[in-house]
């Protein structure tokens, strides 16, 4: 399963981890996403999103019962 919004379509950047000593060592910035019930085209489905897309409004949740 791929680290990927499926609203946005937000992906892991990479990077490095630099130490006090100037050590240098790759790292990834991974996005934060959350499983999500959501409308999409009419029906329910179960969506990963991350937390900008939730926050931004550009999701709708269906009502809680």
């Amino acid at each position: 399963m791929s680290k990927r919004c499926d609203i946005c379509g937000k992906v892991p950047l990479t990077g490095h981890n630099i130490s006090h000593a100037h050590n240098v060592t790759k790292r990834r910035f991974e996005p934060n996403l959350h499983k999500v019930k959501a409308y999409i085209n009419g029906e329910v489905k179960r969506i990963r999103v991350c937390t900008k897309c939730l926050k931004s409004g550009k999701v709708i949740k269906p009502p809680i019962k």
